[in-house]
């Protein structure tokens, strides 16, 4: 059996708050989560859940308060392991003055990639994120999209087993998210494993193999999109049109576009519906089941979290 990409165990982080620093609070409390080999695992949560926290420690960037975290099978102390390991933070910072190319250069130099296949990496990375036509034109001049990919050149520049993102996708619009998408399955077809943190949830829909939802720093849920939502539909909808009677009591659940009319009801109740509007004759065109979708599943684990943070507060007052 193949070990997992990127495994934690109890993995915490305390930082100190409050007057002189007294008083603990947990950014993320014992995740034990895998990854698997190969996979595209999305990590969401809404801002502060303790995302762009387990990256860091993930790299090295902070140290935890207890628990445990290896990837490839080697502990994160294990320097030698990060050189398979490709990193892109949330709010990348590059030397502007420098043009795309030049900061490949600089990074390939970094890795130690010999000269004698740095300039054909480069090239290569470039034409893989989109860039082939812009690697001279400074960062600068970059729009938020173009920063983005070069981003992602230097984060696969080494060929890396396992790449990490940080919230990738952030602030793009919909062509730049769609050509970072691109180069992520680009990634996974190449057999990498990718982690990325979003809360972009249609993102982390498309995209992933599996999910982990991270809720007030602590793992609720684990596994492939369909599977966290469930498969049972929760409702139907029905598209009807009127041709004969009156049909007043359903209309006043239904929305209305033009001569038809769309309405959802409860699976148990869809037999009777159907009855009901056949008896006040209309023509029903079509019926389809509506599932449950990640964000109301997201939604429900951010509403609950909130509650129970609002009870905690009460009780201590």
């Amino acid at each position: 059996m193949t070990a997992p990409a990127i495994e934690t165990e109890n993995l915490t982080k305390e930082y100190p708050h409050g007057f002189l620093n007294l008083k603990k609070r947990n950014s993320l409390e014992g995740l034990n989560m895998q990854v698997e080999t190969g996979e595209i695992f999305g990590f969401i949560g809404p801002n502060g859940a303790g995302k762009t926290t387990t990256i860091k420690l993930l790299m090295r960037l902070i140290f935890p308060t207890a628990g445990t975290a290896r990837i490839l099978g080697k502990p994160i102390s294990d320097i030698d392991m990060h050189r398979d390991v490709g990193y892109l933070p949330e709010q990348p910072y590059f030397y502007d003055y420098l043009s795309a190319a030049e900061l490949l250069d600089y990074f390939a130099r970094i890795h130690d990639l010999p000269a004698t296949v740095r300039k054909e990496r480069i090239e290569k990375m470039l034409q893989k994120v989109g860039l082939e036509t812009a690697g001279k034109i400074q960062l600068r001049k970059y729009s938020k999209g173009m920063l983005q990919r070069a981003g992602m050149a230097q984060a696969i520049l080494h060929d890396p087993k396992v790449v990490i993102l940080d919230e990738p996708m952030s602030g793009l619009d919909p062509i730049g998210r769609r050509e970072v998408r691109d180069i992520i399955l680009g990634l996974k077809h190449e057999g990498k494993t990718v982690m990325f943190s979003t809360h972009i949830l249609s993102d982390a829909e498309m995209l992933c193999d599996r999910v982990g939802v991270i809720v007030g720093g602590k793992l609720r849920g684990v596994g492939a999109p369909e599977q966290l939502v469930g498969v049972k539909a929760k409702a139907t909808e029905i598209f009807f049109e009127l041709t004969g009677q009156s049909a007043a009591p359903l209309l006043a659940k239904a929305t209305r576009t033009g001569d038809r009319y769309r309405l959802q009801v409860p699976e148990a109740e869809l037999y009777d519906t159907i009855d009901q509007l056949r008896a006040a004759g209309a023509k029903i065109l079509s019926a389809a089941q509506v599932r449950a979708t990640l964000e109301e599943f997201f939604m429900d684990l951010v509403e609950a979290d909130r509650a129970q943070a609002a009870a905690v507060e009460v009780s201590g007052k």
